[in-house]
């Protein structure tokens, strides 16, 4: 068992966004912040310094009830509104951005997969242990040579009688080495698109999975890079209702929102740190919020903070109203991303050196905003992605 104690840390909300809520909506941010402070935040940074998924931490997830995101909750889901799942990860990540990113890929890319995708039968089959965490979720679709140009994916799925036999290189596959249900996306004899599970990976003749060493973000979620020799796949085991990568983008949209969300998590809680170290620090006889050049530096953050938490809570009404576009997610994603990083930056300044100590918080979280930047389509791809919104010009090829 960990231990009791906690770190408050005060909720920011300078525009009173949270007024918003509904009773059942503060409800889970509430439940889903208090398990936050008590389990992840006094115990996560001797996981992230050793590259060590942090299981027992991950298992209490439990006590929550978020697994399934907005799956409905007859497969299992927890039949989450649009902003209450936005709270949800902009909660966890507030903590940690390792345990924000098993919950999403878990919660998010793999059972959304199937719950979006497959048929009544596999959702029966997959989702009710996956939402009681006994089965975790992997999305097995980045490639060694395709990360941006992911719909050009070269593993293949080749049809022999009752299975199809795959082919490949994954790799970056968040949450692979623990999966008991791990999505691979690839390509048939006719070129179709198609997502094929494999159940209990780490047991099939052919997958070999290697979990990636020397990351410098996101340290305690296990990236794997993944080889396909021959695996031989049940043909009832290719998601029903997946023809083309439009499918498969589905899914990835729905990453992107999440992201936005947890962008903002990690520049808040940055900057809720970078506040209360510096109303307490002392130099030459006053607290250091007591010059100006720190205080430029708070209200920088507290700046960047509130814009990006305002464009996340319009997201989430446009996603209630069936408004959302590529472009509109990519706007977010490519906006919060970039600010989450400079967020950080700008508080691990504020604490000077002790701001290098993973002890004080800040440190491991902007190494988390690095990894922001990049997934879930690099900044430079969700730019250009707005820019084909915007113009109708494809700069991207």
């Amino acid at each position: 068992m960990f231990a009791e104690k906690t770190q408050t840390l005060p909720g920011f909300d300078f525009y009173h966004y949270d007024d918003q809520l509904t009773d059942s909506q503060r409800a889970v941010q509430q439940q889903v912040r208090e398990w936050v402070q008590r389990v992840v935040v006094p115990n996560i940074n001797p996981y992230w310094d050793r590259a060590e998924f942090p299981r027992d931490i991950a298992m209490q997830m439990r006590e929550l009830p978020i697994i399934g995101g907005m799956l409905p909750t007859e497969y299992g889901g927890a039949g989450l509104d649009a902003t209450t799942m936005g709270l949800v990860i902009y909660e966890l990540a507030k903590g940690d951005g390792s345990i924000g990113t098993f919950y999403g890929v878990h919660s998010g890319l793999a059972m959304s997969s199937i719950a979006l995708l497959g048929s009544e039968e596999q959702k029966a089959r997959w989702l009710p242990a996956m939402s009681r965490l006994e089965k975790i979720g992997a999305f097995g679709l980045t490639e060694p040579e395709r990360g941006s140009a992911a719909v050009d994916v070269q593993t293949r799925a080749h049809r022999d009688g009752n299975a199809y036999i795959l082919n490949g290189r994954k790799h970056w596959i968040g949450n692979a080495s623990l999966a008991g249900v791990l999505i691979i996306w690839a390509r048939d004899d006719d070129g179709k698109f198609g997502g094929f599970v494999i159940e209990d990976p780490n047991e099939v003749e052919g997958v070999t999975i290697e979990i990636m060493e020397g990351k410098i973000g996101k340290r305690s979620v296990m990236n794997a890079r993944i080889e396909l020799n021959n695996v031989r796949v049940p043909a009832e085991n290719r998601l029903a209702y997946v023809s083309s990568f439009k499918d498969t983008a589905m899914v990835l949209g729905a990453g992107r929102y999440g992201v936005s969300w947890e962008a903002a998590g990690v520049a808040t809680a940055a900057y809720e740190y970078a506040l209360d170290f510096a109303t307490k620090r002392e130099q030459f006889g006053k607290p250091i919020a007591s010059f100006q050049l720190i205080q430029q530096k708070l209200v920088e953050m507290a700046t960047e903070v509130t814009l990006m938490r305002g464009m996340c809570f319009q997201l989430a009404k446009l996603m209630e109203q069936g408004q959302l576009n590529e472009g509109i997610l990519s706007m977010a994603k490519y906006n919060n991303a970039r600010k989450a990083r400079y967020v950080t930056q700008l508080a691990r300044e504020t604490l000077g050196g002790v701001g290098l100590l993973i002890e004080n918080h800040i440190a491991r979280l902007m190494m988390d905003a690095e990894v922001i930047y990049t997934y879930e389509g690099t900044n430079e791809i969700n730019m250009l992605l707005v820019g084909r919104t915007l113009t109708g010009i494809n700069a991207i090829t």
